[in-house]
């Protein structure tokens, strides 16, 4: 093996080694928008919507 396919594969494991890490970045950075986007639509469904007191004490039976 020359020196020169030596260079060649350390460059390719150098490159492969990066394009992980950026895809890895990407990965958790998506992973966080989704838990926040979660953690917000759990946060609007569990808010109490109050009626005013008035309404559900009658039911009309006549349709």
């Amino acid at each position: 093996m020359d020196v020169t396919s030596i260079a060649a594969v350390a460059t390719q494991m150098s490159q492969a080694e990066t394009g992980n890490a950026i895809q890895l970045a990407v990965l958790k950075r998506a992973m966080n928008v989704q838990a926040e986007s979660a953690a917000l639509l759990v946060a609007a469904a569990a808010q109490v919507i109050n009626n005013p007191p008035h309404l559900g004490n009658a039911i009309d039976t006549r349709a």
